[in-house]
């Protein structure tokens, strides 16, 4: 039976297609006969208890520079729609945390992609320490002593914003850096929030895997390979995109975080391993499926929308 579905998204007229996961998951549900609606958060509003907003219907096409036609904003009641893909771009903020406890007045009732309760209570870089054994050694602080404390163990670092997207602000710290006490001052400054230092894997210039699970199932993946003298591998900062295989520990961990993304309604989950360690675990508004599958690997948005298909039956 054709879903009416509703994505809360940035402006889709400035999204860039070819590596876009939201508009894969578009794409196919457009395929399966889905009414597709479109609204941007800051429509988002909650009026005498019910959700409502502004929306747009929406046709799409796999053509860069023609990719969308959106029709006249009209009112929606978010109760009437049978599906909202939760996918905006961070930053997390409070804007963002906003409209996950709006969402959740109409979940599950109308089904939300992922659960808005537990997006909001899975910030990718705090979520993934309740799998402390995956996860390379992971301090989580602001105060001086402590930072220098790990730096002194561990050695090379990476420091980088707790609630960061993208591999901005992201450095790697060297155990006799002179840059240390610059970088402190200015994440003090800059972030009124903790943020993460790890003890830094050389292995990154190897690549740093993204791993798609649906519904708490490994379902593919692409290595993401940074650009040579930078250690981000993130692709909107110049990492490469490379086919790959799950090794045995990838596999490992999947196993034992897939139960719990399955129970907390996780179902488009992207996770990041770097030399079999687990290194984030995104849920907001993951990305790779356009790149697995121009790779050569499966089409992640048949998989995602046969789960959404069959929660909502």
């Amino acid at each position: 039976m054709p879903l009416t579905v509703a994505v809360q998204m940035d402006p889709i007229q400035r999204i860039k297609i070819a590596g876009d996961s939201t508009f894969a998951l578009l794409l196919e549900a457009q395929a399966r006969g889905h009414r597709l609606l479109h609204y941007t958060p800051d429509r988002l509003s909650m009026r005498d208890g019910r959700i409502v907003t502004r929306a747009e219907a929406l046709e799409v096409r796999d053509v860069e520079g023609d990719h969308c036609t959106l029709g006249e904003a009209k009112p929606l009641d978010l109760a009437e729609v049978d599906v909202v893909l939760l996918r905006q771009d961070p930053p997390f903020d409070m804007a963002y945390i906003t409209t996950t406890h709006l969402l959740e007045r109409i979940h599950p009732k109308t089904l939300v992609v992922n659960d808005p309760h537990h997006v909001r209570n899975a910030p990718e870089k705090i979520f993934v320490t309740e799998f402390p054994h995956l996860m390379p050694p992971t301090l989580i602080s602001r105060d001086r002593a402590e930072i220098d404390a790990f730096r002194d163990e561990h050695g090379d670092v990476v420091m980088k914003p707790l609630y960061g997207n993208g591999g901005a602000a992201v450095f790697k710290v060297s155990r006799e850096d002179p840059n240390y006490g610059s970088l402190f001052d200015l994440f003090s400054a800059t972030f009124r929030e903790p943020w993460v230092i790890q003890r830094f894997l050389p292995r990154v210039s190897e690549g740093d895997k993204r791993i798609i699970l649906v519904d708490g199932e490994a379902a593919g993946a692409v290595n993401r390979v940074p650009a040579v003298g930078d250690i981000r591998s993130n692709m909107v900062r110049g990492g490469a995109a490379r086919p790959t295989d799950l090794s045995p520990r990838e596999r490992e961990i999947c196993e034992t975080i897939g139960p719990a993304l399955r129970r907390m309604g996780l179902i488009f989950v992207g996770i990041d391993v770097i030399d079999g360690n687990l290194t984030e675990i995104n849920v907001t508004s993951p990305t790779g499926v356009r790149a697995i599958k121009r790779l050569g690997g499966p089409d992640l948005a048949v998989a995602i929308w046969d789960a959404i298909e069959a929660k909502r039956a």
